[in-house]
């Protein structure tokens, strides 16, 4: 049932995650760190590419799939596969995008997430329309992403992957990117 995206609120958002409408069969858990509000604005805003993206999650054997660039709906939703070690803290980076949603999931291994808002980071590379990104600094909460649980990360959340987890040198993981909905 789609929602007027003006009424949505933390009660009205969770209890819409929590009913599970949205999953189209995806059995993964959504990181508390998401912001549910968003989350169900953009879903309702564009439910066609959200059910598109949770039907390649569902569908897709991640496990043995190839690494690559998969287009799932265009250039509305698409899929990267990497199977790579991850970054040192150092060598981690800050970003955001404008015109992307990422739905980030680690299906083999584990990796440290570090999420800050927008608001609070500086620009330390200027956004780059044509590569969707820009870099910042910015002190933020860390998160442990390992297989069972996807992370988004939406246009006001900088985010910062792939730093390396002690004892996990290679990382298999999955990047959805979701167009964002006006």
């Amino acid at each position: 049932m789609a929602q007027n995206t003006t009424t949505w609120t933390e009660k009205s958002a969770a209890e819409w995650l929590q009913s599970a409408d949205w999953r189209n069969g995806v059995k993964l858990n959504v990181d508390p760190s998401v912001n549910k509000v968003v989350f169900a604005e953009q879903y309702h805003k564009n439910k066609a590419a959200w059910d598109k993206a949770f039907a390649f999650l569902r569908d897709s054997d991640l496990l043995t799939i190839k690494s690559g660039k998969y287009v799932i709906d265009e250039d509305t939703v698409y899929a990267m596969i990497t199977d790579a070690p991850s970054k040192t803290f150092e060598q981690s980076a800050w970003e955001s995008h404008r015109k992307y949603i990422d739905l980030q999931y680690v299906i083999k291994g584990e990796e440290k997430i570090g999420i800050a808002p927008l608001a609070t980071a500086t620009v330390t590379k200027p956004y780059d329309e044509k590569a969707d990104y820009a870099n910042y600094s910015a002190d933020g909460k860390y998160y442990i992403a390992k297989p069972g649980t996807f992370f988004l990360f939406f246009p006001e959340d900088v985010h910062r992957p792939n730093i390396k987890v002690d004892g996990y040198d290679v990382v298999k993981k999955l990047v959805i990117k979701i167009m964002v909905a006006e």
